[in-house]
């Protein structure tokens, strides 16, 4: 993961921070909330007005993409060998320019830490997210809490619908980059800060857990599918505590899913 500041020359002020999920190729972008629907970047404002500083990561990636050489362009190939490139990076683009472009004034800086209210926010994001029966999802969040939330009754979130009528769609659930959202076969996004303040805190019921243990589990065979590793990495992982088994056995262990998915941010 990299963190950068995204900084106004002009105005001499933070908009925000973007963070890149390197081994995702993901980005999302942090708003400050001082910004309002006239200071913040235009393509932000229709989120801004509504309250949401967190950017979704397709908006987020637009973003980027704006400012950066197309991979269309005609002379691309010469682009990449003259910055000694083998392939097309949106992240490098962006960092060889600092993120600057003729549109705006802004620019982006790296930095070291993850900033206070981006650290904040991050505590409401997902640590996993599993896919009940009638379309309800149950929601583990990084600072603790554990809720429930019916997808129908999400009438703002783009495609809902197909979530609804698909099921195959439904069960792919998984977290994304970050734990920023719950995505389905990675092309619809819900936002984890709008599970968290739509969804109800509940207790467990006994069916709730069969399920957990069905769609939130993972053997180690699963496990190097999802990591596209050897058994050999895997033990790797367990010997630097960068994975941890919920249960081991000298035939395979058990993981977390949302836990194993995260190595691949």
């Amino acid at each position: 993961m990299r963190l950068y500041e995204i900084k106004d020359d002009e105005n001499v002020r933070s908009v925000g921070t973007l963070i890149y999920y390197e081994k995702a190729g993901a980005f999302i972008i942090e708003l400050q909330e001082y910004l309002d629907e006239w200071t913040a970047p235009l393509l932000f404002t229709k989120y801004v007005k509504d309250g949401i500083y967190t950017i979704p990561r397709d908006i987020s990636f637009l973003w980027v993409r704006e400012r950066i050489v197309p991979e269309s362009r005609q002379n691309i190939g010469s682009i990449l060998s003259r910055h000694r490139l083998k392939a097309y990076d949106e992240m490098k683009f962006l960092e060889i320019s600092n993120g600057r472009c003729s549109q705006d004034s802004m620019y982006i800086k790296r930095i070291g830490e993850m900033p206070a209210y981006v650290s904040e926010r991050v505590s409401k994001n997902l640590t996993d997210c599993i896919p009940l029966d009638d379309h309800i999802l149950l929601c583990f969040f990084a600072e603790g809490t554990v809720k429930k939330v019916s997808l129908g009754k999400l009438t703002s979130v783009k495609d809902i619908d197909k979530l609804l009528r698909n099921e195959d769609l439904y069960l792919s659930c998984t977290i994304g980059p970050g734990g920023y959202s719950a995505t389905f076969n990675d092309s619809i996004d819900i936002l984890a800060s709008l599970l968290y303040t739509a969804a109800e805190s509940i207790p467990f019921c006994a069916s709730d857990f069969i399920t957990f243990a069905q769609r939130g589990l993972t053997d180690t065979t699963e496990s190097c599918g999802i990591l596209e590793c050897s058994r050999q990495n895997l033990d790797y992982m367990l010997s630097r505590n960068q994975l941890r088994p919920v249960k081991n056995n000298v035939k395979g262990n058990l993981y977390l899913k949302g836990d194993v998915i995260s190595k691949r941010w």
